[in-house]
């Protein structure tokens, strides 16, 4: 059968047809396989760096990658429209239209390639650069027609799993900037100090020209090779007619200038920890404000170069609205191995000396313990086994609850502990975030309130934010994705009255009555010792911010003669003082509902009587809580006598004191007096004694039990004695005392200072050697005391 013309055309076609068809599945395939074969290299995320920065964006700490690279993430998006602008038009004008290969530059290059037997242009699209970039067996310098035929292939390679954004977005984070530096948010900030979405023309068209020839054209080193490729860059967009001439003219004036490449080392130990914690993000965004820690770190630096060696500090700065940090410094100098500079001291676990006593003092008026006035006894006392002595050894007799707590006095918070109980007072610390470590198999007792117990710098500035938060403490959040977690630790009543007593605290220096022109904020502030002067705190709360300082040596051993007032508490004042500030922030705060400012009287603790003026010996403004209104405590074991009030008969003529039995009648009236407790007695005037002391009982009546059982004499030096040492002998004057008149514990107190015990009668031997006229006191368990004045001559 004769197949017409038509036919063998037909025939022709569809084996054509079936043939390119064929051929177009064997290409498939074959490319399939190569793509199983040869997978895309792409960046794994685990071997890549990242970059901590500030609130605002500027990175405070870089971290290399596996290889030592430093690279920041930067997108089209993040990156300047000028920027892409410089870098498609001069590098890749079709690249959001080629698939990876741009037939018409190959086809140029190569032609200029033959005519002058080397090459003038590359020829490769961006995407081409990208799988130079990318590939391992590809970053030979050389341009071989090889090495152009693999980038080729893995660039079509990448046109086939990528999209253009990330292909644009894989160059922006990786193309080479000179040096250890990848991707153009690195070079930005390594060589112009800067974000990339904030570059100039001129800066523009610089970076865009650098991944060209990095080592040779770099700005640090070549400034004027670098300027000649970046005006090269900038004539190419002015041609293009995508700048204008003005916009050109003006950037070819800038200068290139460049600063040395040194990755940013910016509160390096909180970058260090977020980094940790977060290892697989490229990119971590904190809450530090970066001028705010540039200048607290030289200050931290210059404040404690004069220290030790091995001597540490550490310094938090929390905004009190959001708990966020602004500043974080945990440690003098990061890169001193000697100051264990690598140790933060933020996050680690110290004695808190004293700096617990605040919420003390707060929850016990939230429980109606105490006011702010209420009268403590700071005097030698035994609570149990436990001895508590204050940080100078000196004692001060009746305080008031606010002064008890601006001087720090140990006793009368042992003395509170002891009534709100230290179960109750760490289990409220730790629902409120404040957790506390202690040794093993020990349990909260009374020295945790003296630094028995051990705490972070960033729980106590979180929970000291609570007296300018309603009595609302929180964690410290150091990103923006933290979670706030807020717990109420007091009443905001009970924190307004505790910031209150601090603020009323004068800054070292000054006296409550210093004029101040109302320009530096209100700080509510606290100090603290640890035992043997290992650490050295100071804590302070304006209406804006919390602060902590602290300074000691990380290893532990002690730093003698640096306390928290000497060491911390400067620091910690220059530093609020720079803060910035708002109207109002050194303005008072009114109370809130519940508070209220009433007069009370001591010894009782109680409301003036208009009915009984003599139970008023002093007269205060005391604030209390929700009208309660609680009275002085009463002393542990009734001692000579209980403090309150002391109702009894008297001769109305004569103003003796009557018992129920008097051999004669006698015209019988009622008095009462205020009794003071027993241990303050040896701090009273002697006004204020005989003021509380009762009427002398009547010849013809039998004994009440009244008077006082136990008297104190002091054996071994006269009253007013003048004393010399031996001549030729030592300088201090040897003296064995005793007290005679009780079998209890007698502690011994010079000018105030606890100076030993003795029991009973048992002799007290004690070196006499500073010069001058001295009061010496014994003053037993039982109340009862005796007290005598001697000189010692120089």
């Amino acid at each position: 059968m004769q197949v017409s013309g038509s036919g063998r055309l037909q025939s022709r076609m569809r084996t054509w047809w079936l043939g390119g068809l064929l051929g177009a599945l064997v290409l498939l395939v074959t490319a399939m396989l190569l793509d199983l074969a040869f997978p895309l290299p792409l960046p794994d995320a685990r071997d890549a760096g990242a970059v901590v920065v500030a609130r605002d964006g500027t990175p405070l700490r870089a971290f290399p990658d596996t290889d030592g690279i430093w690279r920041y993430p930067a997108t089209p998006q993040t990156v300047s429209p000028l920027y892409l602008q410089a870098l498609l038009n001069y590098e890749d004008r079709w690249f959001w239209k080629h698939p990876g290969i741009n037939p018409a530059s190959l086809a140029r290059a190569a032609g200029q390639w033959v005519r002058s037997r080397r090459v003038v242009s590359g020829g490769s699209t961006l995407t081409m650069q990208v799988a130079r970039i990318i590939d391992d067996g590809a970053r030979s310098p050389t341009r071989s027609p090889a090495t152009k035929l693999r980038q080729m292939l893995r660039a079509l390679q990448l046109e086939v799993h990528l999209d253009k954004h990330e292909i644009l977005a894989l160059y922006l984070d990786r193309a080479p900037f000179g040096g250890t530096v990848e991707g153009v948010e690195a070079a930005s900030w390594a060589y112009l100090g800067k974000p990339s979405s904030r570059l100039s023309h001129a800066e523009a068209a610089l970076l865009a020209v650098l991944p060209q020839s990095p080592s040779r054209l770099r700005p640090d080193r070549e400034p004027q090779r670098a300027r000649l490729a970046r005006d090269k860059v900038l004539a190419r967009m002015q041609t293009m007619g995508v700048w204008t001439p003005a916009q050109v003219r003006d950037a070819r004036i800038e200068p290139v200038v460049a600063r040395s490449l040194q990755p940013p080392r910016h509160a390096p130990l909180l970058a260090q920890r977020l980094r940790s914690e977060q290892p697989r993000r490229a990119r971590i965004a904190s809450t530090l404000d970066l001028e705010l820690q540039r200048t607290l770190e030289e200050r931290v630096s210059a404040y404690f170069s004069d220290l030790p060696a091995r001597t540490s500090a550490a310094l938090l700065v929390v905004d009190n609205a959001t708990l966020e940090a602004r500043a974080y410094v945990g440690s003098v100098s990061f890169a001193e191995a000697e100051r264990l500079g690598h140790v933060d001291m933020v996050k680690a676990w110290r004695s808190p000396g004293s700096t617990l006593k605040p919420f003390l003092y707060g929850l016990a008026i939230d429980d109606g313990l105490i006011h702010s006035e209420s009268l403590l006894i700071d005097a030698p006392q035994a609570f149990g086994d436990y001895r508590p002595g204050n940080f100078d050894a000196a004692f001060n007799g009746p305080v008031g609850a606010a002064e008890a707590l601006r001087l720090s006095l140990n006793v009368p918070a042992v003395d509170l502990l002891d009534r709100v109980g230290p179960s109750r007072f760490s289990a409220r610390l730790a629902h409120a975030g404040i957790r506390l470590q202690w040794p093993q198999g020990a349990s909260p007792n009374l020295s945790m309130i003296l630094g028995g117990t051990g705490a972070r710098l960033e729980d106590l500035v979180g929970a000291y934010a609570a007296l300018n938060r309603g009595g609302v403490a929180g964690r410290v959040r150091y990103t923006p994705n933290d979670p706030q977690v807020d717990r109420r630790l007091l009443s905001s009543g009970a924190a307004w009255i505790v910031r209150e007593m601090l603020e009323a605290n004068p800054r070292p220096g000054t006296s409550a009555d210093t004029f101040d022109p109302g320009r530096r904020p209100r700080v509510a502030w606290k100090t603290g010792t640890s035992y043997g002067f290992r650490d050295a705190w100071a804590l302070g709360s304006t209406r804006r911010y919390t602060v902590g300082v602290w300074v000691g040596r990380p290893d532990g051993t002690p730093l003698p003669g640096q306390y928290g007032a000497l060491t911390a508490l400067p620091l910690l004042f220059e530093v609020i003082d720079s803060l910035p500030r708002q109207r109002g922030d050194a303005a008072p705060a009114p109370p809130p509902a519940g508070v209220s400012q009433l007069e009370v009287c001591w010894p009782l603790g109680l409301p003036p009587d208009p009915d009984a003026p003599q139970l008023c010996r002093k007269r205060l403004e005391a604030w209390t809580l929700d009208g309660s209104v609680p009275p002085t405590f009463a002393e542990r074991d009734a001692r000579l006598w209980s403090a309150g009030v002391e109702r009894f008969e008297v001769d109305a003529r004569s103003g003796e004191r009557l018992s129920a039995e008097c051999a004669r009648p006698h015209p019988r009236g009622t008095r009462q007096l205020a009794r003071w407790p027993a241990l303050a007695t040896p701090w009273l005037s002697a006004e204020t004694r005989r003021a509380a002391r009762l009427p002398a009982l009547a010849p013809d009546c039998i004994a009440d039990g009244r008077d006082a059982g136990e008297e104190l004499r002091i054996e071994g030096v006269n009253d007013r004695a003048v004393l010399a040492p031996a001549p030729g002998g030592e300088k201090a004057v040897r003296l064995s005392l005793r007290a005679l008149g009780s079998e209890a514990k007698v502690r011994w107190l010079l000018d105030g200072r606890l100076i030993g015990e003795s029991s009973g009668a048992a002799p007290f031997v004690h070196d006499f050697s500073e010069p001058g006229a001295h009061s010496l006191t014994a003053l037993a368990d039982t109340g009862a005391w005796a007290r005598l004045q001697f000189s010692v001559m120089r």
